[in-house]
């Protein structure tokens, strides 16, 4: 039995938790990480437990009584770094294991106490690892030395990701600093491919997943609410108070913006009709001390009902306490973050998780459904690290340069070829990156040795050189000297206009644009405020399947009437399609207003990749995001030689991917580092992150037939 393989101790604080039994990937974690020392994917739904099941048998395995940091959590967010000491620090009491956070907002005193006497366990993000690398490298080695275990929390959030690349970088410059090897754990509800997974942890041969298939009961109902225009509609508003007025509820949309709407209206309606007050909004933007007030609430509310609009802040693991509904308002963009969502509710243990999905348009309720679906078969998206992300090299060389006071740069070159996240880089590219940090004077020669350069110190000193995401420039939001929030600026950000912010509206009063400050007081003269926020990137799968969604016939019981007539509607739209009995590469072609109007039905890469391609034949095509639609001034006829140039241009994009560089350097804007690469490298970074021309050309190759309402095209 996995329970009695844990040291006394763990046992003890097990039966006093009054656990009657342990969860099937904690029983799994214990006999797996007790009997071997190779590195860990611990996959299940939300709330199953990883995190115990990680530190119970980590716990009971490690002797804390050596002196060194012996365990090392990682984790994405400093919000869930403070919810996570709580848990792990109430479990080491037991052993009298000391826990150390490390971040940023993380006491000083703390920290200083141990690197005088490393011991115990250490939570940290990547960002405040990159900073003791590159500002206290002696500390790595100090605290470091014993590492056995490294816990990453939340792995899905890294993989495919900037972050995620650094954090792989880190962990294979922290695998030189101890004695013997350390081995890795990754936490994760979400996953959609767990040989990326394995190979993120630096030795995918030695990694094992560990995968708890135990679902929960979903209660789930689709409701639809026309929209006129930009808006909610109010009937939606007033559905949405009633099906959540008297439950604990987390609502997503998809936008910050939209999450301040949100709870603005249902406090007004809830004060109309005597409702509670507790309606709040959780999002970056919101000031941190009033997220972690949002959170305290939620998590220490008993009996009151409350709502909470929130976005991708509150997916992740940070502990709210238990959530009746979860409501998302039009379609997500991604199956991985609707599973995150999902398991924010029916969180104790036989509790059913309801859900709500609500769409406002026939084709976000179409995403929506498919979305859905593809759920309930068991897809998540793949989520791929980059193969040659040049930008976050360059970024390590200077890194690691900082870190050694200077080095040979044979040496560098060996680190860098040696590091697990940049295994398909040659040695002639990274050359030429180093070159192109010798002409910035970020790097500079001193006889056989580089070193950091004169303008290089201004990069490596600043505070912004540990994160690799970019971040929008933001204007702090100030009521009578208590920040209330941040925003991204915009020309609309005027004196005398509103803004949502913390679910309350306000009038803006003063713009400082030298201290991006904005002075703002309560409003309350009904002017229509400002709205704010951005959209994702949607997987082919996800489009393919709306495809097929228009092209069956099948009911679904979770859609309500108003769903059931839209969804009726828009297969109306292309039934006069002659659809073969399986479905394979056919797209279908609409002729409206003179123009043609191309469905691809494919992902936002590619749709990206066909946008630039048609741009550089001088075609003009608009493109609608939302329907994956292409409209063409063309003659049906000439679609299929508009599909060869097509093909030719996408096998030989290079050339024209720098003129467009070159024109607009702002296309990588995406990537914080990527304008300092040379050329050729920047081009690299924009074709592999931000477009798919790979998958364009085998769109264009493969989809032979075109299907319009007259005849195949």
């Amino acid at each position: 039995m996995s329970f009695d393989l844990l040291a006394e101790p763990i046992r003890r604080y097990v039966r006093d938790q009054r656990w009657e039994t342990l969860r099937p990937i904690q029983a799994a974690a214990i006999q797996h990480i007790l009997a071997s020392d190779d590195n860990f994917i611990l996959a299940s739904r939300t709330a199953s437990g990883k995190t115990e099941a990680a530190f119970l048998p980590i716990l009971s395995k490690v002797d804390f009584r050596q002196p060194g940091v012996r365990v090392l959590y990682v984790s994405p967010l400093i919000a869930l770094i403070n919810d996570q000491f709580q848990r792990v620090e109430e479990l080491c009491k037991y052993l009298d294991v000391r826990v150390t956070k490390w971040h940023g907002e993380a006491s000083r005193t703390a920290k200083k106490q141990l690197i005088q006497h490393p011991e115990g366990i250490v939570l940290i993000t990547p960002e405040s690892l990159e900073a003791m690398f590159v500002n206290a490298p002696y500390s790595v080695k100090t605290l470091f030395s014993q590492l056995q275990y490294v816990v990453v929390d939340e792995i899905h959030s890294f993989l495919g990701t900037d972050r995620g690349t650094q954090l792989q970088s880190l962990l294979a410059r922290l695998g030189a600093v101890p004695a013997g090897r350390f081995a890795v754990v990754g936490l994760s509800a979400t996953i959609g491919d767990y040989a990326e997974a394995k190979r993120f942890t630096g030795d995918a041969a030695r990694t094992k997943v560990l995968l708890d298939r135990t679902g929960r009961v979903m209660l789930t109902q689709f409701r639809y609410f026309p929209a006129t225009g930009a808006d909610l509609p109010l009937d939606l508003l007033k559905d949405l108070y009633k099906q959540t007025a008297t439950s604990k509820a987390l609502i997503f949309p998809n936008s910050r913006g939209l999450a301040e709407l949100i709870a603005v209206k249902l406090g007004q309606i809830a004060g109309r009709v005597g409702g509670h007050a507790n309606y709040f909004s959780h999002h970056s933007s919101v000031d941190k001390e009033v997220r972690e007030y949002v959170e305290h609430f939620a998590k220490h509310n008993q009996r009151q009902p409350f709502c909470i609009a929130c976005t991708s802040t509150l997916e992740l693991g940070i502990d709210i306490g238990s959530v009746d509904k979860v409501v998302q308002v039009n379609a997500a963009h991604s199956i991985a973050s609707l599973i995150q969502r999902v398991g924010r509710s029916g969180r104790r243990d036989g509790e059913p998780s309801q859900l709500l999905l609500y769409a406002t348009d026939p084709w976000s309720l179409l995403q929506s459904l498919a979305c859905w679906l593809l759920y309930q078969e068991g897809f998540v998206e793949p989520l791929r690290q980059a193969r040659h992300p040049y930008d976050l090299l360059l970024h390590q060389a200077l890194s690691i340069t900082k870190e050694r006071g200077g080095l040979p740069r044979a040496e560098l070159l060996r680190q860098l070829q040696a590091n697990a996240a940049f295994p398909d880089i040659a040695a002639p590219e990274i050359n030429d990156i180093l070159d192109e940090l010798l002409r910035l004077d970020w790097l500079e020669s001193l006889g056989p040795e580089l070193i950091i350069g004169v303008a290089g110190e201004f990069v490596v000193n600043s505070r912004a050189f540990y994160s690799v995401f970019q971040t929008e420039p933001a204007y702090k939001v100030v009521h009578a000297g208590n920040t209330v929030g941040e925003i991204p600026y915009s020309p609309q950000v005027q004196e005398n206009e509103n803004l949502l912010l913390a679910a309350r509206i306000w009038k803006i009063r003063f713009v400082d644009l030298a201290a991006r400050r904005i002075e703002v007081v309560p409003a309350h003269d009904g002017k229509k405020p400002l709205f704010f926020g951005g959209a994702g990137a949607v997987h082919p799968r996800i489009r393919e399947k709306m495809l097929h969604l228009l092209v069956a016939d099948s009911q679904y019981a979770e859609l309500d009437a108003p769903s059931q007539e839209a969804l009726r509607g828009l297969r109306q739209e292309f039934a006069g399609f002659a659809w073969p009995a399986q479905l394979t590469h056919e797209r279908p072609v609409i002729v409206k207003d003179q123009h043609l109007v191309l469905y691809t039905f494919t992902g936002t890469k590619i749709n990206r990749s066909l946008a630039f391609l048609l741009q550089c034949l001088d075609v003009e095509a608009p493109y609608d995001e939302s329907t994956s639609s292409f409209s063409l001034c063309l003659a049906p006829t000439r679609l299929p030689d508009l599909f060869e140039q097509l093909r030719l241009f996408a096998d030989d994009v290079e050339f024209h991917l720098t003129q467009a560089v070159t024109a607009t350097p702002a296309l990588l804007d995406f990537a914080k580092w990527s304008a300092s690469l040379p050329l050729p490298q920047q081009v690299a970074v924009l074709k592999e992150r931000y477009y798919d021309f790979g998958g364009a050309s085998a769109f264009l190759r493969d989809t032979v037939r075109l299907l319009s309402q007259q005849e195949s095209v």
